[in-house]
């Protein structure tokens, strides 16, 4: 194998370098949560609406859970129907949006959430034990400080351009 080391392409900016291990980390990881990810029958897009509706503080609407997922409303909705038609979630109305409807988890919803929660867990504590908890918990907050930074600076440019 080449010594990357001593090459003689450009430094790679620090972004592009996070960006290159956010990714491969969550591939890593992908691979250690395989058995909470494939239990539950669905798929990953299904899974984290499914999560955002349980862990929300007040039932979302899809355009919120696409925003904080990063991902366009379309591919949510067509997650959230999928999970409505199984019985996992339900549409409530939305007393501030006529057509935006307010997702929850129904029991069966919440039943496997909790399922594949308690599955991700015994995974999480097997690797907690190699890397630490208090760096994952240094680490969590880091990474959640970045995105909230990205957040805001993202906003900021959407407000310039309006």
């Amino acid at each position: 194998m080449a010594d990357m080391s001593k090459s003689k392409a450009k430094p790679r900016h620090p972004l592009v370098r996070i960006i290159d291990e956010v990714v491969r980390l969550k591939g890593r990881l992908q691979s250690v949560f395989a058995e909470a990810r494939t239990a539950t029958g669905l798929s990953p897009m299904e899974t984290m609406v499914l999560t955002a509706a349980v862990e929300a503080q007040r039932p979302p609407t899809v355009s919120q859970i696409g925003r904080s997922l990063g991902h366009p409303r379309q591919v949510v909705q067509r997650a959230a129907n999928r999970l409505i038609e199984a019985g996992l979630l339900e549409a409530a109305l939305n007393p501030d949006h006529k057509r935006a409807q307010l997702l929850s988890a129904t029991a069966a919803g919440q039943k496997l959430y909790g399922e594949a929660e308690s599955l991700a867990r015994k995974s999480a504590d097997s690797l907690a034990r190699v890397l630490g908890l208090s760096e994952c918990e240094r680490l969590a907050r880091d990474l959640h400080d970045l995105r909230g930074r990205i957040e805001l600076h993202l906003r900021t440019q959407e407000a310039k351009r309006n």
